[in-house]
């Protein structure tokens, strides 16, 4: 494991702060490095096991967690869902070599955040970041399909059995949209902190861990496209 000093996340001047997890020095020595050249983005550390990072989770409390998903001991998708409930604020991306449909679904079902491939534009990566901290789901567009084919076939809640307020279909349609919690108070000219509460509701009721599975919901049963 390597990281940096604790950072307080109140002297990071509005930064983006990201931990880095790979087995690959070479990897996460290449990562530190694109990063570093982006005004808004500050790697706080990094770890080499899904182990580790969770200790520096807890430690650092980074924004962002950029998570490979193929590594010794306590792999990728067992240390996103750990992270869930360790350091809850904290949103992971998926960065990984492999597409393959196990992965894929076992990242999102663990609460991944975003899911990009190594070979994604750097410039998609620093995109996909500021996204994922802005509270909004990330999929590449290859993940992205393959997910909706995933739930097509298995099917899920039913609309007609969702018992989703009309303010909380509302809220799920602008999320599914990409909005922001901060953004749809704007829009429903509510608090932000009754948006929170509204997100939380259709998160139970749908059965869904985050806002990337309530937003692919939303796509199979029709309410956006």
């Amino acid at each position: 494991m390597s990281g940096t000093a604790g950072t307080d996340p109140a002297d990071r001047g509005g930064r983006i702060s990201v931990l880095i997890v790979d087995d690959h020095a070479v990897v996460r020595q290449g990562l530190r490095t694109f990063l570093d050249l982006q005004d808004d983005v500050e790697v706080v550390g990094e770890a080499g096991d899904g182990a580790a990072a969770l200790v520096e989770a807890e430690r650092l409390e980074p924004d962002v967690v950029l998570m490979d998903l193929a590594m010794p001991g306590t792999d990728g998708v067992a240390a996103i869902r750990a992270l869930r409930e360790r350091v809850p604020d904290a949103r992971a991306i998926a960065l990984t070599s492999y597409s393959d449909d196990e992965r894929v679904f076992g990242a999102v079902r663990a609460g991944a955040a975003g899911y990009l491939l190594k070979d994604t534009d750097p410039g998609e990566l620093v995109a996909g970041i500021r996204t994922v901290a802005a509270g909004q789901g990330l999929l590449s567009p290859a993940v992205a399909a393959r997910l909706l084919e995933e739930i097509a076939d298995g099917g899920g809640t039913r609309l007609e059995t969702a018992d989703l307020t009309p303010r909380e279909r509302e809220v799920l349609v602008l999320i599914a949209g990409g909005r922001s919690n901060k953004r749809i108070a704007l829009e429903l000219g509510v608090a932000e902190k009754t948006v929170k509460t509204h997100v939380g509701h259709v998160l139970a009721k749908l059965g869904v861990s985050d806002r990337t599975q309530a937003a692919l919901w939303a796509v199979r049963h029709g309410l956006v496209e």
